[in-house]
């Protein structure tokens, strides 16, 4: 297939999540059709299963323009910009409205799982001829195994069902497969439909994330219920990073959830193990016993596992893709987001070419652009898609013009003014800083 032909074929984009479907949107702007392959049932898979949840940033953070744009040519009216929707809301006030936008129900294939992407042809080795080739997504779903051609792929397939594992080695622990139907990954409904599963019962959570946060905070509210209930919860570091910004965080929800954790660690209702480094699992009566490097955590009946996730990188073996060693993100992106460097939420503007892979015409957007980087927000995933659907659409200029107005963390790597002293100069002096590390 020349390259003339290749213009006739949609630009392929997996996972209908938020950015996926502003992809499509985007795409539509420029008159390019676009293919969604979604795996689950729906759009938003993920999202649905922690519907439960409240996100950190307002409505106008979450909702993408060209999407915007599509709804409101369908009538839809926007919500109410500076609330804060649960996931299920943006899910049901935003995503479904979009996914049934004619244009785009008619581009969307659920229940396709993506295995694997190659060129139409070629195998990686080939060089001659491959740019004008088209992208072969195999895919398989309740009518069989499929491929798909494409003139391009959007990866936003993202990273939540590929979920790291409790070794502090990013290997799963010895004994977690054996324990599994006792660990929960992500962010379980504590209060909801997960509630039986908790209460009265000791429960370990892992991570030092926001997700470790808001389940534990579910948590303490259960445990107002059933006084029986233990908490603890482990973390590989410190937890200077969630109890973080405070009301310096421009996300206000996230600097309060902060503040709350610490409230219940000083009211001795959190048991912590910080610097708990996780090698193996046992069961001991009945209960787990959680081994580390330097003690143990004796009698605990359920975990939860939120310690971030990783993109699925089998997909791309085929395709001459780059990432970094350690983030496995672009090469280009990494020094943006690794989060050995920043801890504030200032992640630089980005577009098309930090994207970008040797593979032509290949692009990771969304969570799995990040690849093991955590925070990433939506605001990011929809300004990369618009850079790289206009670049896809041949307007450089557009593609070249990027623009990303992130809310600031307000966290920092030197320690917060409310658990020590500030440091007498340098990135947040002051307490509160607004404009913490900008």
């Amino acid at each position: 297939m020349h390259h003339e032909d290749l213009s006739t074929l949609p630009v392929a984009i997996l996972g209908a999540g938020p950015v996926g479907l502003a992809a499509a949107a985007h795409l539509l702007e420029r008159g390019l059709a676009p293919l969604i392959l979604e795996a689950g049932p729906g759009v938003g898979a993920n999202l649905a299963s922690y519907r439960h949840v409240r996100l950190f940033s307002p409505w106008r953070y979450n909702v993408d323009k060209a999407a915007r744009r599509l709804l409101e040519a369908h009538g839809w009216t926007a919500p109410d910009g500076e609330a804060l929707p649960t996931a299920g809301e943006l899910l049901d006030g935003y995503l479904a409205p979009l996914a049934a936008v004619p244009a785009i129900a008619g581009a969307l294939r659920l229940g396709v799982r993506v295995g694997a992407i190659s060129r139409a042809g070629i195998d990686k080795v080939r060089t001659r001829g491959r740019e004008t080739a088209p992208f072969v997504i195999r895919a398989g779903g309740a009518g069989g195994t499929h491929d798909y051609l494409a003139q391009a792929v959007i990866d936003a397939t993202g990273t939540w069902s590929t979920p790291n594992p409790l070794g502090a080695n990013g290997l799963p622990a010895l004994g977690e497969e054996l324990l599994r139907e006792r660990i929960a990954y992500g962010m379980p409904d504590v209060l909801g439909a997960a509630r039986g599963r908790y209460a009265g019962k000791r429960v370990l959570v892992v991570g030092a994330g926001h997700s470790a946060a808001g389940t534990l905070l579910a948590l303490a509210e259960l445990a107002e219920a059933h006084p029986g209930m233990r908490l603890a919860w482990a973390t590989r570091g410190s937890l200077m990073r969630v109890f973080g910004g405070g009301d310096a965080d421009g996300l206000k929800a996230r600097g309060q959830l902060g503040m709350r954790l610490k409230a219940l660690r000083d009211a001795g209702r959190l048991e912590m193990h910080e610097h708990f480094l996780i090698h193996s699992l046992a069961l001991r009566g009945g209960a787990i016993e959680v081994r580390g490097a330097d003690g143990t955590i004796a009698d605990i009946d359920e975990i939860v596992c939120a310690a971030g996730a990783r993109p699925d990188l089998s997909l791309t073996r085929e395709l001459r893709v780059r990432h970094d060693p350690w983030l496995e993100s672009t090469d280009a992106l990494a020094p943006l987001i690794d989060p050995n460097e920043h801890s504030c939420g200032t992640v630089r503007p980005h577009g098309h070419r930090e994207l970008a892979h040797p593979e032509r015409g290949y692009y990771a957007v969304g969570a799995k652009s990040y690849g093991r980087a955590p925070n990433f927000l939506l605001a990011t995933g929809y300004e990369q898609v618009r850079s790289v659907v206009a670049a896809l659409g041949g307007d450089l200029a557009q593609a070249d013009d990027v623009q990303l107005d992130l809310p600031q963390t307000g966290v920092c790597n030197t320690r917060q003014a409310y658990q020590a002293p500030a440091p007498a100069a340098g990135c947040c002096a002051k307490p509160a800083a607004t404009a913490c590390c900008a």
